[in-house]
């Protein structure tokens, strides 16, 4: 095997473009990936200093969209544009913007999933931001991205992860097995 130093290669990160509206009601996006399950009904994202860290400053309501093959590109503008000086980055992704149903956060239909938060709590605030934990109040899913079992399809859906080692963005592949079954293989 080979070494690497140390680095922030815990792989597959999720894509995911949260939804906040900033003080004047202009509703704002950035694309973020170290984020992940906190418990059954809450989620942890890690913060730095960008304007969405200030808009959950005035208000503990965003949303979160999972990105897809099909909103890659306007997925990292929102990531590679910042909210601080680009005070209407949205118009330049063509995404459509509806208010949220359970929170005060915008919600761009053109992602097939979609995860209305509130903050429940911070960690290590500080001048380059902090860590969030926030409920999970109501998940959103577009009609097309429903399956025969009336659940999300997420195959369906063409979700992205990002590549830390290669900084690249790999789309999630087909299923491959049942899980807490296949294990059942080696008893």
């Amino acid at each position: 095997m080979k070494s690497f130093k140390s680095k922030s290669w815990f792989l597959p990160q999720t894509v995911i473009v949260i939804g906040t509206y900033d003080v004047d009601g202009t509703p704002n996006a950035m694309n973020a990936a170290w984020a992940g399950t906190w418990d059954e009904d809450e989620i942890m994202i890690s913060m730095g200093n960008h304007q969405t860290t200030r808009n959950l400053n005035d208000n503990p309501d965003f949303t979160v969209a999972f990105a897809t093959k099909d909103t890659m590109t306007a997925a990292d503008y929102v990531g590679i544009v910042s909210g601080k000086k680009e005070k209407n980055k949205i118009e330049h992704t063509g995404w459509t913007v509806a208010k949220g149903e359970n929170v005060n956060a915008p919600v761009f239909t053109d992602f097939p999933l979609t995860l209305e938060c509130r903050i429940e709590r911070k960690i290590d605030e500080s001048e380059t931001g902090y860590y969030i934990v926030a409920k999970i109040l109501n998940i959103l899913v577009r009609e097309d991205f429903i399956g025969a079992d009336g659940k999300p399809d997420v195959e369906k859906m063409q979700l992205i992860v990002y590549d830390p080692v290669h900084m690249d963005y790999l789309e999630v592949g087909k299923r491959v097995g049942d899980a807490f079954s296949a294990g059942k293989a080696l008893k």
